[in-house]
């Protein structure tokens, strides 16, 4: 039996003829539409940040045996009322705990503790998260307890904020120097509608929104990036081998060219996201979130985006004139 016969590729489509570059209109306004969407979100309804932009306590503990993450998720939330993270690094032995800055009077409002200041409040969770996992674990020992300053979280914020803007300006040079500037404003523009709408996303849902779903974004911008300089290296071929055709009904072609390599890649990526969130529990969910939706819109800007803008911005074919 030929088991190529059963290749996933033999179920889609391999040549289409989709008109994609007639709905650019109505792809520019959906795109308009989420973008303004959420710049809103942003700044109605904000971001949940996490522990790396609010400040909090760290706590690195360690066990005789292999770490159970469940029942010391389960201790600490019971011990502190905050916002609480809990994530293996290292050995199996090996556990950091994160838990959120809490108000004075939420810890103040508790047996034992009264006119504490915020300094003070971080001490206190220290303790009762030390008190709660030596009664319920017996073998802990504590190796790091600090806490995390709201500083220390604006320069975290800044400098996540700056990776991002930097990798958009370097993947600008990048397609530049690749193909022409026509391409690099339609690339560029094109990852900052995905940043912008993957960032209003986390805003509409509130999901925790810390370092690693900065990570998700960079990642998303490569993901996007690669998928568009696919379809633009098809585009400048096409144009080269068909001189005579209208800009749009390239465009056409190069999409569709690409259209079965798109839809395998995106899939697949997503089958890995989707059992990443479904089973990688709270400490995974804003990451695999991210990328899930990121990997959607990037690959939706690929096509709907970044190769129709080059009817705006006036792609050149080989080095000639603009094209009106």
């Amino acid at each position: 039996m030929n088991l190529s016969s059963f290749a996933l590729v033999r179920f889609l489509p391999v040549e289409t003829d989709f008109g994609f570059i007639r709905m650019r209109v109505g792809a520019f306004v959906l795109s308009l539409f989420m973008v303004l969407g959420s710049v809103a979100a942003f700044f109605t309804m904000g971001l949940n940040l996490g522990i790396d932009f609010r400040g909090g306590t760290a706590i690195e503990i360690s066990t005789e045996g292999p770490a159970d993450i469940a029942l010391i998720r389960e201790v600490v939330s019971a011990a502190v009322p905050g916002d609480v993270q809990v994530q293996g690094f290292g050995t199996d032995e090996d556990v950091l705990i994160r838990v959120g800055e809490i108000d004075p009077e939420v810890i103040n409002a508790l047996e034992g503790f009264e006119a504490l200041d915020a300094a003070q409040a971080q001490q206190a969770v220290q303790q009762l998260v030390r008190g709660a996992l030596v009664e319920a674990i017996p073998d802990v020992s504590f190796e790091r307890m600090e806490v995390i300053s709201p500083q220390v979280s604006d320069e975290l914020r800044v400098a996540g904020a700056t990776a991002v803007l930097v990798s958009l300006f370097l993947m600008l040079v990048y397609i530049w120097l690749r193909f022409e500037w026509q391409y690099s404003v339609g690339a560029v523009l094109a990852l900052a509608h995905d940043v912008i709408i993957t960032i209003g996303f986390f805003s509409v849902t509130q999901l925790q929104f810390n370092l690693p779903t900065i990570a998700a974004i960079l990642t998303i911008v490569g993901y996007s990036m690669n998928d568009t300089v696919v379809i633009y290296d098809r585009i400048r071929e096409m144009f080269r081998k068909f001189k005579s055709l209208p800009t749009p009904q390239v465009l056409d072609l190069a999409i569709n060219a690409t259209l079965s390599r798109t839809i395998l890649t995106s899939g697949t990526t997503l089958v890995a996201l989707i059992a990443m969130a479904v089973m990688g529990g709270p400490a995974l969910e804003g990451f695999a979130m991210a990328l899930i939706w990121g990997v959607a819109i990037g690959t939706y800007s690929s096509i709907f985006v970044a190769a129709p803008l080059l009817t705006v911005t006036g792609v050149r074919r080989d080095g000639g004139d603009r094209e009106d």
